[in-house]
């Protein structure tokens, strides 16, 4: 279709190849415009998906890195073809502003071509080959070759927060497919039309690079029923999840629970802790908590490396945070991605404010789906004991900290769970300080930054979006960057092999 031309959902399916529809539907709830209905997934639709993924398998799990690397790419190019349309539905179902969502394309054009590009390289494939030694004694050896080799279907999960990055041909869709693994994805009911859209680009790619059909699957929002077949359906051998604790933790306990259980890649969530050492502190105060408060409030706070949490010393807590407020205040009502998460953010910033021994700095009002800035201050001695005060809460919320010494800020660090970051603000003269919290911040996060802030994600070789656990649910793994493509690979030795049996990538 022309990207400029206006983009009316059909509200279907897309099952190995055909677009299919369900007995009952729902409607989505746009930020503005129209709305739409579209067809609830079932179990019978996450079987046929599955089935047919799992006969892709048999063709795609063995076709070349080139075949694969054109279909990652012609992916992009009828994402691109279909731009403006994406644009506008995907504002529309979000409220997300016209910049981010052509933002966020970008980056996913730009993942789907980075994983081409990484998977024609080959490194990924971690060859290596221990030659035979048949006259070792005791002992020979034999011929030992080993190479990383796709795993089998995937399920993806799209993202409340990110309807392009991380929903259905997001991050986890683009890693699986590079490894050569066929994706079934169970789109997100806040931006079902975009899924829809999206979905329509892949399958016009599966056409021209003449994929199998099944290589490809989106299942629309349904029932739990849905999502707990999908991740319990024998034929899917991992999952790719980017979402709440809740619903991440029950889905990776069903994981577990299966007869076969299966590794389940979760991104959960964090509050990103930032530490404000003395010196920086002494030097750009003011110049920091602006910084920060422009980072609480992008995107508004909905994004999953929100510093929503920032530890300072008390005798200059009271500057940062008048700063901070003053930057906060000029910050306007923003739209919420649904009415949910707009009720939870509500709820949460009534959860912190009870917390024993917080103060509120600044209280705004946010009603229906909007959000404002929240504030609050609390003692390092009652952080310590209060566990909830360290729960996310989704949103343009922040909370100070306060400590009364370097050995309470190294408290303070000790008690965060895991985190997908870790943030000090630091000058030289705040090296010693920083070296002393260096064992503890990087036992709590994947990504540690200096002197800045921690949203916006680079996608590259060298980046880690995980952490240990709440932050994902495997702290080996990354969401973000061509490293995540190991979680859909698997080594494989093979031992005295002819190279007539040998996969194309050993030969």
């Amino acid at each position: 279709m022309d990207g400029a031309t206006p983009f009316t959902p059909h509200g279907r399916h897309l099952i190995a190849g055909e677009w299919v529809a369900g007995d009952a539907t729902f409607a989505s709830e746009p930020a503005s415009g129209p709305a739409h209905d579209f067809s609830v997934g079932t179990p019978a639709h996450v079987d046929a998906a599955v089935t047919a993924a799992e006969e892709a398998f048999w063709s795609y799990g063995y076709s070349s890195r080139e075949a694969r690397a054109k279909f990652l790419n012609t992916i992009a190019d009828e994402i691109e073809a279909r731009a403006e349309a994406i644009t506008a539905i995907g504002s529309a179902e979000t409220g997300l502003p016209e910049a981010r969502l052509q933002g966020e394309r970008g980056r996913t054009v730009g993942q789907l071509r980075l994983f081409a590009d990484h998977i024609l390289k080959g490194d990924y494939l971690d060859r290596r080959h221990d030659e035979a030694l048949p006259d070792r004694q005791p002992l020979p050896r034999p011929d030992l070759k080993m190479v990383q080799r796709p795993i089998g279907p995937v399920a993806v999960f799209g993202a409340s927060n990110f309807p392009l990055a991380f929903s259905t041909a997001g991050g986890d869709t683009a890693a699986a497919l590079a490894a050569g693994c066929p994706v079934v994805v169970k789109g997100h009911s806040a931006h079902p039309g975009t899924g829809e859209i999206v979905a329509e680009a892949i399958k016009a790619a599966v056409e021209a690079c003449g994929m199998p059909k099944g290589v490809f699957s989106l299942v629309q929002g349904g029932t739990r029923e849905t999502g707990q077949a999908l991740v319990q359906h024998p034929l899917i051998k991992a999952v790719g999840f980017t979402g709440s604790l809740g619903g991440g933790r029950a889905l990776f306990d069903l994981c577990a629970q299966r007869d076969e259980p299966i590794p389940f890649f979760g991104e959960l969530g964090s509050v990103n802790p930032m530490f404000l050492l003395p010196e920086a502190m002494s030097a750009r105060s003011a110049e920091i908590a602006k910084g920060w408060a422009g980072s609480l409030t992008m995107g508004a706070g909905q994004f999953c490396t929100n510093p929503g949490i920032a530890v300072v010393r008390a005798d200059q807590a009271e500057a940062f945070a008048e700063a901070a407020k003053a930057a906060l205040a000029e910050v306007g009502e923003q739209v919420m991605l649904t009415g949910g998460i707009a009720k939870a953010y509500q709820e949460g910033t009534k959860r912190v404010g009870a917390g024993q021994g917080v103060r509120e700095l600044l209280k705004t009002t946010c009603e229906g789906r909007t959000a404002t800035p929240y504030l609050y201050m609390v003692k390092g001695s009652d952080w310590v004991g209060n566990h909830e005060l360290a729960e996310e809460v989704f949103g343009p919320l922040g909370l100070i900290v306060t400590v009364e010494s370097d050995e309470e800020m190294r408290e303070v660090a000790q008690s965060f769970a895991g985190q997908l970051t870790v943030t000090l603000q630091m000058d030289d003269g705040d090296t010693e300080l920083a070296r002393s919290l260096m064992p503890i911040v990087e036992r709590k996060a994947g990504r540690l930054l200096v002197n800045g802030f921690p949203t916006g994600v680079e996608v590259s070789d060298t980046m880690v979006h995980g952490g240990p656990y709440p932050a994902s649910t495997n702290f080996g793994a990354t969401s973000v960057g061509t490293l995540s493509i190991r979680r859909f690979l698997r080594p494989v030795c093979y031992q005295n092999m002819p190279d007539a049996l040998l996969p194309a990538d050993l030969a």
